[in-house]
């Protein structure tokens, strides 16, 4: 890494700092963990613009984090869906990064279109201008007008040229700031910085590829095909490429457009329950999910009211012990139980083993009590994710980057729906799908998964155990070979020693299928 991508660094703090963004946070409200930040948030408030400090306005914020690159548009994306935590006139002004950019120059689109598709370009007919322009590609509407069939409206998504240049240099700047919080801020390591912008270069480098969004998306549609309420749109496998997405047209209204969905009768409140019972259906049941569902990604059927969703470019995978991580957190919070939301909590590794699951229990009822029975209207976000991190820290837990997509969805489709909801009631809501989840779990049909991963494990277990055998055989004949010949009674109870490794071990294996199914 060189240089260059610290004063890439250096560059996308001065230009934040000048625009306004430490002003979103108070220095004050900063957990003891980033205590050490309040001296460098008051010093970067002093190259403030004077219209910033003197209005609080920082309507070219927007304007700042899409002229540092694609990352920080994702940023803006995030924050504008918590008007909770930035304040209203913020949210509105980022809100234009979700889909209402500068679109690149049009001239280039048939070239593009013919350098990726071949001859299957000019089955693609009466390209719109642009209907929506983001951070990493523009969405064009068109008809496909194909050799063997009748013609259809088309979704056409281009990558941007240059895109991928411009997010790597933004990820090389993100690791070197992380490497630098981890050298020389002690109490950011246990936030694991470094992994968690591995995360997100992972992530980065999947969503530069939309063969393999255009892969999600058939994904999703497998696991939601028997579902009612959400509706993704299907793949032109014939017009996909790296840098070319041609997926089946959707109509709906901006989930964001309140007074849209209005006039058009949707019921806000049931479109809200929706959304986040959708998401949660796909987190917990099927551990794939669509990880960026900010608003311009989001629109609702005028007539059945069903949330319509685009754009799969970022996709969230979480295996079965997470899923039963997240659904035993939610369901502990959803009926009061402390002790088994921290017990989850020590079982997964988020917190070290060398504190107390009985305060740790206590800690997260005073999260989760000022919380019961209140709507979202009634509820500072800021407040409980700064308490959230205040905890964080007084019990030393560790980041999972892993979750780190999850972490992120969450709280934005929490937002998103708020936003349709201010009376929503996430408790209430999440209660059918993660009860019922829980309930498949522990009948009949939940113990055949289960022995089904534990059928996998034991496989690969026993697996192994040859390889021990050989490995002792080995050792064995370079000895005899050693000593030509010379008996050594240590060898002998060497050899002994890792046969009966091996022979615990299947016995071990035996007994945990015995145990497992009552035998």
């Amino acid at each position: 890494m060189g240089f260059s991508a610290y004063f890439r660094l250096l560059r996308a703090g001065y230009v934040l700092a000048r625009e306004g963004a430490l002003s979103i946070i108070s220095a004050e409200g900063l957990p003891p963990a980033l205590a050490p930040l309040r001296a460098g948030i008051w010093l970067g408030r002093l190259i403030e613009r004077r219209a910033v400090r003197q209005t609080g306005h920082v309507e070219r914020l927007t304007r700042a984090l899409n002229l540092l690159g694609p990352t920080y548009v994702k940023l803006g994306q995030t924050l504008a869906t918590r008007p909770d935590v930035v304040g209203v006139d913020i949210a509105n002004d980022l809100a234009g990064l979700q889909d209402r950019m500068d679109p690149f120059d049009a001239a280039l689109v048939p070239t593009i279109l013919t350098a990726a598709l071949g001859d299957k370009a000019a089955e693609l007919t009466e390209l719109s201008a642009p209907i929506a322009a983001a951070s990493i590609a523009q969405v064009h509407r068109a008809t496909v007008r194909p050799a063997d069939g009748p013609p259809r409206t088309v979704a056409v998504k281009i990558l941007r040229p240059g895109v991928k240049a411009r997010f790597m240099d933004d990820i090389e700047s993100f690791y070197a700031g992380a490497r630098l919080a981890d050298r020389f801020i002690a109490s950011t390591k246990r936030l694991r910085p470094i992994e968690v912008v591995q995360t997100l270069d992972r992530s980065a480098q999947l969503e530069l590829d939309l063969r393999l969004e255009a892969a999600a998306i058939s994904e999703m549609a497998e696991n939601i095909k028997d579902d009612t309420g959400f509706v993704i749109p299907s793949v032109s496998w014939d017009h996909v490429a790296q840098n070319v997405l041609t997926t089946s047209w959707v109509d709906g209204i901006p989930i964001r457009n309140h007074a849209a969905l209005d006039a058009a009768g949707v019921d806000r409140k049931a479109l809200a329950a929706n959304l986040l019972q959708s998401f949660l259906k796909h987190a917990i049941r099927d551990g794939f999910f669509h990880a960026d569902m900010h608003p311009g990604n989001l629109f609702a059927d005028a007539h059945s009211g069903d949330v319509i969703a685009v754009d799969f470019g970022i996709m969230g995978r979480i295996n079965r012990r997470e899923r039963r991580f997240l659904a035993d957190i939610l369901y502990g919070f959803i009926t009061r139980n402390y002790r088994l939301v921290a017990e989850r909590h020590f079982d997964i590794g988020y917190v070290p083993k060398n504190q107390s699951v009985d305060d740790f229990a206590l800690a997260i009822r005073s999260i989760g009590e000022p919380l019961h029975g209140r709507t979202a209207a009634d509820i500072s976000m800021a407040r409980v994710l700064g308490q959230l991190f205040a905890i964080t820290d007084m019990f030393d837990m560790q980041t999972r980057p892993e979750l780190v997509l999850l972490q992120k969805s969450m709280v934005l489709v929490e937002g998103v729906s708020r936003a349709l909801d201010p009376n929503l009631d996430i408790w209430t809501v999440a209660e059918p799908v993660v009860g019922d989840w829980l309930r498949k779990q522990a009948g009949p049909m939940g113990q055949i998964e289960n022995l089904g991963e534990h059928l996998k494990v034991i496989n690969e277990a026993a697996g192994r155990v040859p390889a021990i055998l050989a490995q002792a055989e080995l050792a064995l004949s370079d000895y005899h070979a050693a000593k030509q010949g010379q008996r050594d009674p240590l060898m002998r109870w060497l050899l002994l020693g890792l046969m009966g490794i091996a022979g615990v071990t299947l016995l071990a294996l035996l007994w945990r299928i015995m145990v497992f199914t009552g035998w």
